[in-house]
């Protein structure tokens, strides 16, 4: 048995090893079992192999063959965030209870496990004792980032990178029917284990919500707790703090768990606490992973089927029967009471900071807190029959298909009626964000008939990842590209009219338009900052003068309304 002990079991559970000798154990499994298979699915910036491991009694090592099996697929990721670096360890361990010991070997009955053992490898290998100072071990561990410096788990919609672009291709390929994402969460002391990020708002199907509330979580709560951990809901606090209460509200499809609510799966994140010793956080890992494969063994197809059906559930819900697509979430401000199991905490004055800063015992209390778990739908929309993509924009459609997303292209110039957004009240965050400098802005609606080249790409909606297109085209959906960023040069104003050349043909155009001058001079009257700026007073003339570009502010994206 010596064979197959772990590095972290042979460090008296304290240490994890690095990506080579992690990789190494795996490949110990296929070397010695017909049912595992390790592929390749893309490459690092810093040139390292990103590897799944596939897990079948039937050797389905294929989506195809997978798909022909009629078993649910399970899809495992570890290491996004490379210093919370449990799954790793405890995926090991419960594959060698799946295949060696053979005790869990029923696991695979009904199910085919993806395993990435770990996605951010570049992170990963960027190993030091201080890359995370709120975490209780390992000795070594990885960095959040990856080499561009850019966090994964904030790029599943935008794809951004090269690690992101290798998981769309995997996840569209064999579609998995559950996936679960391991981390590990910092923030207040409290004396839950493992807590977890599940979706059960407006952006997910109804049928999925149906089954997580009255099936699956509460199986996955008792059997972890049997288990001996503390399990609760992922503690972000309303202002930071235990009283403020819970925040659970509907994640953006930027993170895993909202990404695989867009495309109509369950997405468990599991997220052990860091000021737990690191063989918890690895056992209690195990155990969410474990009870969460023994149920899906079980109602393996209960899953299959409500997944199909939610598949479907977009077209008939927004496109058949005209339903408004949901599309900006929020709370509502309601909230219901929530015993947390916390610990005893004081706020003491620091001459360091010049303020107050809490701080933990190690006494238990169990205190009522608000949890905030309602949200409401701030915008709602109608989904057009497609999209229209000029043909210039293929960094956006690129972006389509590592989704996966179904469009052509015309074939003729073609004229449509079409809906577009004018911008308004554009901002910008003082600060980048993921390396994006993101606007902030309203829309207008507007009708227009548009003459369309050959070429322009059409996105219908009428297809099963609705959902995805919607949040990635619609400007106002959080994760737009609009508001990534992709469309920042239509903000830019690039051509200018000197004041000698605009302002002798303001005063033509007042002359020969009467409703005009009335406008601009009911406007001086009004509004006192526009009668004192000259450069916005002949900005009036400018912007209605043939000079102006007309596609400044507008959205060069357009919703298909005509036939």
């Amino acid at each position: 048995m010596n064979y197959w002990l772990t590095h972290f079991e042979k460090s008296g559970m304290t240490e994890s090893p690095d990506y080579y000798a992690t990789l190494k154990y795996f490949e110990k499994f296929e070397k010695n079992f017909p049912y595992v298979k390790i592929q390749d699915i893309g490459t690092t910036p810093q040139g390292r192999k990103l590897k799944v491991i596939i897990v079948s009694k039937d050797k389905a090592f294929t989506p195809h063959q997978a798909r022909k099996s009629k078993k649910a697929i399970v899809l495992i990721q570890n290491g996004i965030h490379s210093g919370e670096i449990e799954g790793k360890d405890a995926c090991k361990l419960l594959l060698r209870e799946i295949l060696v010991t053979k005790e869990k070997s029923n696991l695979l009955d009904n199910l085919i496990l993806l395993i990435i053992p770990v996605l951010n490898i570049d992170g990963h290998e960027r190993i030091s004792p201080f890359n995370r100072p709120n975490q209780n071990g390992p000795k070594q561990m990885g960095w959040r980032t990856n080499a561009l410096n850019l966090n994964l788990n904030r790029d599943y919609l935008k794809a951004d990178t090269p690690e992101i672009q290798s998981f769309l291709k995997l996840f569209n390929e064999w579609l998995p029917d559950f996936m679960i994402d391991n981390h590990t969460t910092n923030g207040a002391d409290y004396q839950y284990h493992v807590t977890y990020g599940i979706e059960t708002h407006q952006n997910i199907d109804r049928g999925l919500v149906q089954w997580i509330k009255n099936k699956y979580l509460p199986y996955l709560h008792k059997k972890v707790e049997d288990d001996g951990f503390i399990i609760g809901p992922y503690m972000e606090f309303k202002d930071g703090t235990v009283e403020s209460g819970i925040l659970d509200l509907p994640s953006p499809p930027r993170l895993s768990h909202g990404y695989c609510a867009a495309q109509n799966r369950v997405c468990l994140l599991v997220e052990t606490h860091s000021l737990k010793p690191f063989a918890n956080r690895v056992f209690s890992t195990k155990s969410m992973m474990e009870h969460t494969l023994e149920f899906l063994n079980e109602n393996f197809k209960e899953i299959m089927s409500i997944n199909n059906q939610a598949d479907k559930n977009p077209v008939k819900n927004y496109l058949l029967e005209k339903k408004k697509f949901p599309l900006v979430l929020v709370s509502n401000g309601k909230f219901e009471k929530f015993l947390f199991k916390g610990f005893e905490w004081y706020d003491e004055y620091s001459e360091i900071t010049g303020s107050t800063v809490r701080k933990y015992t190690n006494k238990p209390i169990e205190i009522e807190i608000p949890i905030f778990n309602q949200a409401k739908s701030a915008k709602k929309i109608f989904v057009p029959e497609a999209y229209l993509i000029p043909q210039e924009f293929e960094n956006i459609i690129r972006v389509l298909k590592h989704h996966h997303i179904k469009l052509t292209q015309l074939q003729s110039d073609k004229i449509f009626k079409v809906e577009r957004y004018r911008f308004k009240n554009v901002n910008f965050a003082p600060r980048p964000y993921e390396g994006r400098q993101l606007p902030s802005f309203d829309t207008v609606c507007f009708e227009e008939n548009v003459l369309c080249p050959k070429g322009t790409y059409v996105v219908p909606t009428n297809q099963r990842a609705l959902r995805v297109i919607v949040n990635l085209l619609e400007p106002d959906a959080p994760d737009s590209f609009v508001h990534w960023g992709f469309f920042n040069a239509f903000f830019e104003r690039k051509e200018y009219a000197e004041a000698y050349v605009m302002e002798p043909y303001a005063k033509v155009m007042i002359d020969n338009d009467q409703s005009l001058k009335n406008e601009f001079y009911k406007r001086l009257e009004a509004d006192e900052k526009f009668r004192n700026n000259p450069l916005e007073r002949l900005d009036f003339f400018y912007r209605k003068s043939p000079f102006f570009d007309k596609g400044e502010n507008v959205y060069p994206v357009m919703r298909l309304i005509g036939k």
